[in-house]
């Protein structure tokens, strides 16, 4: 089925340096290949990276689509063997990945040797809707996609697919002989991975979960999400004291937060690192420290497909439970893009929210 009487309209991205670096284009929809997914942009929400990309910060080959948080209403689809059916509401893996490769075949997809990643790669006449601020995407044939229930509103379900897939992964690494119902973990940062995280962790039963943050701004909604807020603004100390903590987990991205988390970690305890995904983060910490508390460190980047199923089936049963609404911005329409951008980076919301 053709689609070249249709259009689309997308937001490109020309670099940092483009004066606009941001245009609006309306172009024909291509036609589908076998396998393909064509989908209407029902809601996206802007992350962190990609305004890391719009600012510099982060390098992307350009011209591209940005956006890879989003919630997609199926137009047509090429694939035989699914269950997907028009007009349903599907999330989708952020990485198209081939399965064959060893990384693949290891379970670790989203380091696939030929990955292609949605909202983060180059336009080109074979992938010309491959980003979520855009009024349709084209989903490919190696893509994972999984359908949304109905009581899970848009906005809820547009992070599905980057920071609360990210977590489930992270959070599933955090079973074993050495962590149980006693468990008490910390974790730094209180953005959208972080709120994720006190609720993945409080429902998993662990007896404790701080969360910290240099804003206290930003710790005052932790609570409602099942954290114990704790302040690292060079106010009197509010942690749980050293060698007390089970687990910790950072995901705010900034490397001056490791040596309190080697201080409060306990000997033999385990530290999670998921949020320094740049190459400023040279670590202050020595062999020596990381020995003599036979401490275990790991590191996590995304998440498979697995992750995404699970993280729905997370969201189904807990999206009642929490207070998810009050981390989501009013949606602004695609052709407001540059207000979205501009509360996003106030960062009054975890997330604000744009309608394609």
């Amino acid at each position: 089925m053709s689609h070249m009487s249709e259009t689309a309209r997308r937001l490109v991205f020309l670099g940092t340096q483009a004066e606009p670096c941001l245009i609006h284009e309306e172009v024909p929809i291509p036609k589908l290949k076998p396998g393909e997914i064509l989908g209407k942009l029902r809601m996206a929400t802007i992350c962190g990276s990609d305004l890391h990309t719009i600012s510099g910060k982060r390098k992307e080959q350009t011209p591209s689509i940005l956006g890879h948080e989003g919630v997609v209403e199926v137009i047509n689809h090429l694939r035989p063997d699914t269950d997907i059916e028009k007009g349903d509401r599907i999330t989708f893996h952020v990485i198209n990945c081939c399965n064959k490769c060893e990384n693949c075949r290891e379970g670790l997809q989203q380091k696939c040797t030929s990955l292609f990643k949605y909202g983060h790669s180059i336009m080109t006449e074979e992938s010309q809707l491959n980003g979520c601020y855009a009024s349709h995407i084209i989903i490919h044939s190696g893509t994972h996609v999984a359908k949304i229930p109905g009581h899970v509103r848009d906005n809820m379900a547009a992070t599905i697919n980057c920071a609360l897939a990210t977590m489930v992964n992270v959070v599933s690494g955090l079973t074993g002989e050495n962590l149980h119902r006693d468990t008490v973990a910390l974790i730094q940062g209180c953005g959208l991975l972080g709120i994720y995280g006190c609720v993945l962790l409080q429902e998993a039963g662990f007896r404790k979960v701080y969360c910290s943050d240099i804003e206290p701004k930003r710790l005052e909604i932790v609570q409602r999400f099942g954290g114990i807020p704790v302040i690292t603004d060079g106010s009197p100390p509010s942690d749980p004291g050293d060698n007390s903590v089970d687990v910790v987990i950072e995901v705010c991205g900034f490397p001056g937060v490791i040596p309190d988390g080697i201080r409060l970690l306990r000997t033999g305890g385990l530290y999670v690192l998921a949020g320094m995904v740049h190459p400023n983060s040279n670590l202050d910490i020595t062999g020596e420290q990381i020995i003599r508390k036979c401490v275990t460190i790991k590191g996590i980047h995304n998440y498979g497909p697995q992750h995404l199923d699970e993280a729905i089936s997370f969201l189904s049963r807990t999206c009642n439970k929490y207070p998810f609404e009050e981390l989501f911005s009013p949606s602004f329409k695609l052709t407001d893009f540059e207000q979205a951008l501009l509360l996003s980076k106030q960062q009054v919301f975890n997330r604000v929210c744009v309608e394609p």
